[in-house]
């Protein structure tokens, strides 16, 4: 089985031990450099995280550079499907180890994705036996909703954003997502930002931020 082996790590700023953890997932034909770019502007908020952006375990497919979780080139819902369920337990047993590693468990992790690590933090998170304290995804959807309500086993809060100009994602998958996590009883909070394409603005960020120190219970600045 592949294996995660490549992976950006930036340690809490406040200099103590991990009391959270943030683990950030890459869209396809990018790698864990391109969301830990991200990082320098969520830390002072997090101080207590630890943030690790891994490399997806395959190479793209479709250039000559970049990662994937999964092919894209047969977008059919079967081939989506059994594209994200070959990759979900290297993702799992990745998350598992890291968890190990720091001493956390589930209650002080958050999964962040993008396109397609949105599509596998919605689909690990919640067919994770513990609910972790937060998922957040940016610019993606929900693959395999048909198998959702028989295979959950966790309720974590979600935050959806996504921006109404997306070529690549359609907008209204955030509308499709948002309906299939409430369906199974996951807390939903959506956002799509306004002239927005495939990409995270400054006030996505900011709200996530907001809703990452909410979820591990700390209190928002004054």
């Amino acid at each position: 089985m592949a294996v995660i082996d490549n992976i950006h790590i930036a340690p809490p700023v406040s200099g103590g031990p991990a009391r959270q953890m943030v683990i950030l997932l890459h869209g396809v034909g990018a790698n864990g450099a391109d969301l830990f770019g991200l990082v320098p502007y969520v830390a002072p908020m997090l101080p207590d995280a630890v943030f690790i952006s891994p490399d997806a375990p395959f190479a793209y497919d479709m250039a000559p550079f970049g990662r994937q979780w999964f092919s894209l080139q047969d977008r059919s819902g079967p081939a989506l499907a059994a594209g994200i369920r070959a990759t979900a337990p290297i993702l799992d047993s990745f998350i598992d180890a890291k968890l190990a590693e720091y001493g956390l468990d589930d209650s002080a992790l958050a999964l962040v994705g993008f396109s397609q690590g949105t599509m596998m933090s919605l689909h690990v998170g919640p067919r994770r036996a513990k609910s972790c304290a937060a998922i957040i995804g940016f610019s993606g959807a929900v693959v395999a909703a048909e198998t959702l309500a028989d295979e959950i086993q966790s309720r974590p809060r979600v935050l959806l954003i996504h921006g109404d100009a997306d070529p690549v994602v359609n907008p209204a998958s955030l509308a499709a997502a948002e309906a299939a996590l409430a369906a199974v009883g996951i807390p939903v909070l959506t956002e799509m930002r306004p002239d927005l394409e495939h990409s995270i603005d400054g006030p996505g960020l900011a709200l996530a931020t907001a809703f990452l120190r909410q979820s591990f219970g700390l209190p928002l600045p004054q």
